[in-house]
């Protein structure tokens, strides 16, 4: 199989009536079956996932490659595009792992995580959660495990592997790229450093969002564009991010989001 990215590479933000905009989707049963028949190369196993990325495209493409149930054995059941999308569809699907987006519309893959803890803790039928995203910042992947994910792999990950990635997680496993584990291993298992960054954690999400893209080198149009705010809005984050961090400007700002490993 290809990446999920497709041949095309990645894929762009929506343009108007995709992504954020459409309404959040709760698929029915599958055509292919019911959940204990087997086909293709899936060998009897089954899982019921559900999608949350905010690019239509990407989600499309995703689905293409990995919902041929009767192949792969995986059973996409919903997509959502931002948090509150995402809380929905996983509240009433209920899937068995959702693989989740980290920077989304609504407060991020973390926020979504936060309001689907109960889900995630159900002793019966838990949630599980697989962040799949563009990004291999290790605050991102530190983030989102703290939130409770059980696994971070990156979109170049090829479908067979997102697959068995997938199949992992429903059965309990933690899952991750291979380079992407080294962070998880200096945030949890070594004593020498603290596993929280207190200047980092004085931030909100969104205002970590804004740092990583001002740290990049975005104009305050193209963050407002990538996270659906006004540019005001991004004036008002980015002012925040200063006075709490006690920097001057947004070449200090770099520095220091470098020398963290945000960038």
């Amino acid at each position: 199989m290809s990446d999920v990215y497709g041949a095309s590479g990645p894929t762009v933000p929506d343009g108007p009536g995709t992504g954020v905009g459409e309404p959040a989707r709760v698929a029915g049963p599958a055509a292919s079956g019911e959940p204990g028949e087997t086909g293709g190369s899936a060998a009897g196993r089954r899982v019921r996932v559900v999608l949350v990325d905010d690019h239509r495209m990407f989600r499309t493409g995703v689905q293409a490659e990995i919902g041929q149930t009767e192949h792969t054995g995986v059973e996409v059941i919903g997509e959502a595009a931002d948090v509150d999308q995402a809380v929905s569809v996983i509240t009433a699907a209920r899937p068995e792992v959702v693989l989740l987006d980290v920077h989304l519309p609504g407060g991020g893959g973390v926020e979504v995580l936060r309001r689907c803890s109960a889900l995630m803790a159900d002793p019966e039928q838990p949630v599980r959660f697989l962040a799949l995203s563009v990004s291999d910042a290790a605050e991102d992947v530190i983030g989102v495990i703290r939130g409770g994910a059980r696994g971070y792999v990156t979109k170049t990950i090829t479908g067979s592997d997102l697959v068995d990635s997938i199949f992992r997680v429903q059965e309990g496993d933690a899952v991750f790229s291979p380079r992407l584990a080294g962070f998880v291993l200096d945030a949890f298992a070594s004593t020498d450093a603290p596993p929280v960054d207190e200047d980092l954690d004085r931030l909100t999400q969104r205002e970590r969002e804004v740092l990583r893209l001002i740290a990049r080198g975005y104009a305050y149009k193209e963050i407002a564009k990538q996270l659906y705010i006004s540019v005001k809005t991004v004036e008002s984050h980015v002012s925040a991010v200063l006075r709490k961090l006690q920097l001057s400007n947004r070449h200090e700002l770099t520095r220091w989001a470098t020398a963290r490993r945000l960038v």
